[in-house]
């Protein structure tokens, strides 16, 4: 059992539109808080979309997340598991990014992340842009390469953008396979999907042995089929999950960069990840929350619903 200090704050005790918004009402814990080294998972925000290379937004993702997280409750609806009993569970903060440079925003975030490494912590990150899944990656795969599920509608396996800029939300799993972050034949991608300027994603996946369920074949099988060869693929070692909200269909979440047409509901968003008991998972991500495509706050409250799914595998 979890100690109560990490519990979350009850909506019965205080309504869920007053008070400080963290992720899902838990205790904010920055690393330099006297209770850190009690943590077991943290929550943590990287408003950062540098890498973006159309439509920016993604930096304004954690707060709008840290705020609809306000609607999870303590218990799974389904599974009756109550991740905050299960494990200590905070909201680390943000990392402070550099909006003026990439690189050392990179570095900020890899130094951030082997500081949750070493004290023993399991990360679960709001982005920020895909990019941000790279420097999270050079730290908590120090010892070794990684196996990785990915959602996604897209591969973010390109080689470089715009003559020669090697990162950018297109590139970061291209990058880390390069850097000997991943194993690639221990790297599954879901729900890949529409129109494209070349094969040359596909190529060098298909050269490195990354498997890529498209999003026809997705829709062909059923979910539970589809996962299952994923946590095959995945194996039992150490492996990280990264999500792309535009691996929804933009008519459940809009508020992205790139949404592409044909994707999944929310339900289906939500089985997906349901679907991942077992793995030994080291660590987690859901990017591309973008608010200002989406007035509604809907594509932030299914992401925060998805990290609450994630919470609950990692708790588990």
């Amino acid at each position: 059992m979890s100690d109560a200090f990490f519990h979350p704050v009850s909506g019965f005790d205080l309504p869920r539109f007053a008070g400080v918004a963290t992720f899902m009402r838990l205790a904010h814990v920055p690393p330099d808080h006297a209770r850190f080294s009690q943590v077991q998972l943290g929550l943590i925000g990287v408003p950062w979309d540098s890498g973006t290379t159309n439509r920016p937004g993604p930096r304004h993702g954690p707060r709008q997340l840290r705020d609809a997280s306000t609607m999870i409750r303590a218990e799974h609806g389904v599974t009756g598991l109550r991740p905050f009993e299960a494990r200590n569970c905070a909201d680390l903060g943000d990392v402070a990014p550099n909006p003026a440079d990439i690189a050392d925003t990179m570095d900020r975030i890899t130094a951030f992340y082997a500081q949750i490494k070493a004290a023993g912590i399991v990360p679960l990150t709001a982005g920020g842009d895909h990019l941000t899944s790279l420097p999270v990656l050079r730290a908590l795969a120090a010892d070794g390469p990684l196996g990785m599920v990915h959602f996604d509608s897209h591969t973010d396996l390109f080689h470089s953008y715009f003559g020669g800029q090697m990162y950018t939300h297109g590139t970061p799993f291209r990058r880390a396979v390069e850097e000997g972050l991943l194993d690639p034949k221990r790297v599954v991608q879901i729900g890949i999907r529409g129109t494209a300027y070349d094969r040359e994603d596909r190529d060098f996946a298909r050269a490195e042995g990354i498997h890529i369920i498209e999003i026809e074949e997705f829709h062909a099988r059923a979910i539970p089929d589809v996962m299952a060869e994923a946590r095959d693929i995945a194996g039992t070692g150490p492996t990280y999950l990264s999500y792309d909200i535009d691996f929804v269909d933009p008519a459940f979440a809009p508020g992205t960069g790139t949404p592409e047409v044909g994707g999944p509901n929310s339900f289906q968003a939500l089985q997906v990840v349901r679907e991942l008991a077992g793995l030994n998972l080291v660590g987690a991500d859901l990017v591309e929350v973008s608010p200002p495509f989406d007035p509604t706050g809907a594509t932030a409250y299914l992401g925060a619903s998805i990290m609450f799914e994630m919470l609950c595998i990692l708790a588990s």
